[in-house]
């Protein structure tokens, strides 16, 4: 988001292709590894994406945020009344298999989260690498000004739909991910439009077109959180003033409308852009200039 100057909010609907995805490979294939359905699941969200940003190529801003909004609806119908992707089961709810590779056990806490660590770092080199390739010079220079790149050579078709696919194939992997290996169990209403609308505000938070930005984003929303849970109940202590968990959620929800308005107005960079701007500064230092 912010390559190619595309705003998506069904990102929880990819997340949930990639998962049932994983799922349904795990279920028919079963002599396919656990980590192989996670890999795979990316190209069917990629190809679920790509059928969704076809409207790309006609509308954008506002109008394709919209038509994306479409995909989430539509994933939410398909994931709770076709039975099929979720193997028939009365309850709607799945399990994942257990993962494992080459006869070790790999469902321990830390054990889930190398696994994950190895999957962010080579997907987001790989990225890293493709935006900074002939591909994503072609993503900018649509977002920058798609007539002028179209008359030097782009091909809007190819640029926009690429961008989906990527986009896609990393949230379906994403998404196998987190439901294979942090909830092993999961319903649909896991992938609703509250899981695009935090995928969101974490891009918008970390800053539009940044790899990092997403990482410091992603940071950011998952430790504020455990933050305030620790630091709010013991000031209010001290100020004779109890807070419940319920308070503590309601204040998550104030602040982080109040940083998404913030990153908007102050810096439409997001973190991204400060973590740069701090570097600048301490390379400087302790020279002004």
């Amino acid at each position: 988001m912010g390559y190619c100057g595309q705003v998506s909010l069904g990102s929880g609907a990819f997340m949930g292709v990639g998962a049932y995805a994983a799922y349904n490979l795990s279920v028919h294939l079963p002599f396919l590894n656990p980590l192989v359905c996670i890999l795979l699941s990316g190209f069917v969200a990629a190809a679920f994406g790509i059928a969704f940003g076809v409207p790309s190529l006609r509308i954008k801003g506002f109008y394709l945020a919209c038509a994306t909004l479409a995909a989430q609806f539509f994933g939410d119908w398909a994931f709770l009344r076709i039975k099929w992707i979720t193997n028939y089961t009365p309850s709607g709810s799945v399990n994942a298999p257990p993962i494992g590779l080459f006869g070790f056990d790999f469902s321990s806490p830390t054990a889930t989260y190398i696994i994950a660590l190895c999957f962010t770092l080579v997907l987001g080199l790989a990225t890293k690498n493709l935006v900074r390739g002939h591909v994503g010079r072609q993503w900018m220079a649509i977002r920058d000004m798609d007539i002028a790149a179209e008359i030097i050579g782009v091909r809007p078709m190819y640029a926009k739909l690429t961008a989906f696919a990527v986009s896609s194939f990393l949230i379906g992997v994403a998404g196998a991910m987190w439901a294979f290996l942090y909830l092993g169990s999961w319903e649909p209403a896991a992938f609703s439009i509250d899981r695009s609308f935090q995928l969101m505000f974490m891009v918008i938070i970390g800053g539009l077109g940044s790899i990092l930005g997403s990482v410091l984003g992603a940071i950011f929303i998952v430790l504020l959180p455990i933050f305030l849970n620790q630091a709010l109940p013991p000031v209010g202590a001290l100020v004779g003033w109890k807070i419940s968990t319920a308070t503590v959620s309601h204040f998550e929800a104030m602040i982080f409308g109040a940083l998404i308005v913030f990153f908007l107005v102050v810096e439409p960079h997001g973190l991204a852009r400060l973590w740069s701007v701090g570097k600048e500064k301490l390379r400087l230092w302790p020279f002004p200039h």
